[in-house]
């Protein structure tokens, strides 16, 4: 008899955005003329910088040729944007990560999700609350139930301390956090290094949004802190940094220092399982994509995606500014393209985060994300989403102005 994987049962029969399409696509139905402006999924708006569309084009007509072309590609990546990446993103900024330590891929979702692999069924997994629910589905759908919600709240600046992960084995960890926009301080990220080493215990440290961080002082990396290299594996994206969430490339690192355990105590290093993971279930980032990654790195397309990073945060300042003015509570918008806002902040206003959505959408047009869709204390709290054009942005926060 052909049996399913029953662990399926026990997540949510859709996606949370799939969901969120769903509403938006009903309410368009019953309203076909309306202008729906979408600050809900964190999907960029603004085109891929000039370099980089040089660059994929050139890649283009390598592969137009016989002398050029490229099939098969290293399964690990290119080196050629390999050594960029270690050189630009970590060792320029005086962090110890080779070439050889990083996994590039289609995007950082995928490895965020396909990373539980390497670990047995039995681990405790430690996520914050509210959280970007791929870490919890997939290894819910692998089939582990020992997952423990470290509550992320206003009053611990939704960064919360490690012993409220008691005894997990692993902890996810995303700063600039998603959905939150909150940012954690070294000294906080120094202190879960601290706890992880002590405990022979994994950080997986989703780093998504570090191009967005402005604020002198505030770790982009988790290898920024003392002892990272023997106890985090750190997941990076081009899909907000550069705009290539259609395009889909990021990267992983995994340090040669880092272990797991086997059932007879011994010390398995998880660099060459992750390695042998990738190369038996993923053939790797296209060649032309993986140019256009390296074009990233020019001078010319680290001014470029700069100046689009920093488009994304004048428009979440302006929509932070705006919905504080109303008299809500808000977090993100300064570090992150996130704002993270209080729906029952405001006196008079309930806390249902997907009714508070509902409204939105049905009285102004404007998508948003409720925070209960990111876990239990998500309630209470919208995410709204700087990744839109600036006409957009300020038309919408001329609706909610009226609406709210």
């Amino acid at each position: 008899m052909l049996h399913v994987n029953e662990n399926y049962s026990k997540i949510k029969p859709t996606y949370l955005f799939a969901e969120i399409a769903h509403r938006v696509a009903a309410h368009q139905a019953k309203n076909p003329g309306a202008k729906i402006i979408r600050l809900g999924i964190g999907d960029v708006t603004e085109p891929l910088a000039p370099s980089i569309v040089a660059a994929m084009h050139r890649a283009v007509d390598d592969e137009a040729g016989r002398e050029n072309f490229h099939g098969y590609g290293p399964e690990q990546g290119y080196a050629f944007l390999r050594d960029k990446i270690a050189k630009c993103d970590f060792q320029d900024r005086g962090m110890d990560i080779r070439s050889d330590e990083i996994l590039v891929s289609d995007g950082a979702k995928c490895d965020c999700g396909n990373i539980q692999e390497l670990f047995g069924t039995d681990v405790k997994i430690a996520v914050g609350d509210p959280v970007y629910p791929v870490y919890v589905d997939t290894n819910v759908m692998a089939g582990r139930g020992d997952i423990r919600l470290l509550p992320c709240t206003a009053e611990n600046g939704f960064v919360p301390p490690p012993e409220t992960a008691g005894d997990a084995d692993i902890v996810y960890l995303c700063y600039p956090n998603n959905p939150t926009g909150a940012v954690a301080t070294k000294a906080q990220l120094q202190a879960w290094v601290d706890w992880a080493n002590a405990g022979k215990r994994l950080l997986l440290f989703d780093a998504a949004y570090e191009a967005f961080v402005r604020t002198p002082g505030i770790p982009r990396s988790i290898y920024e802190c003392q002892g990272a290299r023997t106890c985090a594996i750190e997941f990076r994206s081009y899909s907000k940094t550069a705009g290539f969430t259609g395009v889909r490339c990021g990267y992983t690192v995994v340090p040669d220092e880092l272990v797991a355990y086997a059932s007879d105590g011994s010390g398995v290093p998880l660099k060459p399982m992750w390695t042998r993971r990738q190369t038996t279930k993923f053939n790797g980032a296209s060649y032309i994509t993986q140019r256009g990654a390296e074009a990233i790195y020019s001078p010319e397309g680290q001014r470029e995606t700069r100046a689009t990073v920093d488009f994304y945060l004048g428009n979440a300042k302006l929509i932070r500014e705006a919905m504080c003015a109303k008299g809500y509570t808000a977090t993100g918008g300064v570090d992150s393209p996130y704002i993270w806002v209080g729906v029952g902040s405001k006196s008079g206003d309930a806390g249902d985060s997907w009714a508070f959505f509902d409204k939105l959408l049905a009285e102004a047009n404007v998508v948003t994300t409720p925070g209960a869709g990111f876990g239990a204390a998500g309630e209470g709290y919208i995410r709204i989403s700087a990744f839109n054009s600036r006409e957009n942005v300020l038309e919408a926060i001329s609706r909610l102005d009226k609406v709210l």
